[in-house]
């Protein structure tokens, strides 16, 4: 320091001029740098106020959006995480690191409203076969707790053959169309191809059960059935009393007839097979039900041709 005073006063003006210089080019630089400075500092201020506004505002939409999908997921709808994104615009540092970036993920409340709560279709299928099943019990009748089963709940009737055919697609069964008093004769199939001639079916008069639910047989649908006395070895057609014409409604006496009999049995009450058991010929040869005979009022009682003590179907 003391070797720079001495020479400065030992220069010549003209290099102490020069130093003058010097100096006045140097404070002006350092007045255009601090110019600058400050220049940048007021152009950054904007550009970090509207970074932080923005990194405000994706916070708040974050928030909505999670609340949204949170009530979306409580009312049913299906919900499919979002992938993973960044904030358009990070936060500049001072400090010359990098800045943080805001990531959005889904919240562990999200995850499980998404697993607890079903499809909005699932729900829909499980109201709708709800009501179905609600509807359906609604119509379904209560059951027939005081229901007696016995032959008052057989719709038996005389009916007269018209024609009869082999079955085009069963060796053993004949299609048969029968007159019972009603507008159009019933069709029937019965298997007595083996025990009764073709021609012995033919206009002959016949006992039948009417209230048996309808049943295809090989292809064909079977209104009634043909009541026959039968045995292991011989089946014989019931004969109505003389007199009898279609449509005449058999009863069984102890056991009168009622209009409330079932128009059709129901097959998975079993009606006509608890009755079957007690229907048999006596040792006069009369259709009985637990020894009670059957019969067309006022015209006689139904007999088999043949066959006593024999069961009857």
């Amino acid at each position: 320091m003391l070797r720079s005073l001495r020479w400065i006063m030992a220069a010549t003006p003209e290099v102490i001029q020069q130093l003058e210089q010097r100096a006045v080019l140097a404070d002006q630089m350092i007045n255009k740098l601090k110019n600058q400075l400050s220049g940048l500092k007021q152009a950054s201020g904007p550009e970090r106020v509207l970074a932080a506004e923005n990194v405000k505002l994706l916070a708040e939409v974050e928030n909505l959006k999670r609340q949204l999908n949170i009530l979306e997921a409580r009312n049913g709808l299906i919900q499919v995480s979002a992938p993973i994104t960044t904030s358009a615009t990070p936060l500049p540092t001072t400090d010359g690191t990098e800045p943080d970036v805001a990531v959005s993920e889904p919240t562990p409340s999200q995850q499980t409203e998404n697993k607890q709560k079903p499809a909005e279709g699932d729900q829909k299928d499980k109201k709708a076969k709800k009501e179905k099943k609600e509807k359906g019990g609604g119509k379904k009748a209560p059951p027939a707790a005081n229901l007696v089963i016995d032959a008052s709940l057989l719709d038996f009737r005389i009916g007269k053959i018209q024609a009869v055919k082999r079955h085009p697609d069963a060796d053993t069964l004949y299609v048969e169309e029968i007159d019972c008093g009603e507008d159009n004769p019933r069709t029937v199939v019965s298997g007595l191809v083996k025990n009764i001639p073709i021609e012995e079916m033919q206009d002959k008069m016949v006992v039948l059960c009417c209230n048996l639910k309808p049943a295809k047989m090989r292809g064909i649908l079977s209104q009634a059935m043909v009541m026959c006395a039968s045995s292991p070895e011989k089946v014989e057609l019931l004969e109505p009393p003389s007199g009898a014409v279609p449509g005449d409604r058999v009863s069984c006496e102890g056991y009168p007839l009622s209009e409330d009999f079932p128009a059709q049995m129901n097959p998975k009450k079993k009606i006509f097979e608890q009755i079957q058991p007690d229907l048999l010929t006596s040792t006069e040869r009369v259709a009985t039900y637990k020894g009670a005979p059957f019969k067309v009022e006022g015209k006689g009682v139904i007999t088999a041709p043949t066959m006593a003590n024999s069961g009857i179907k």
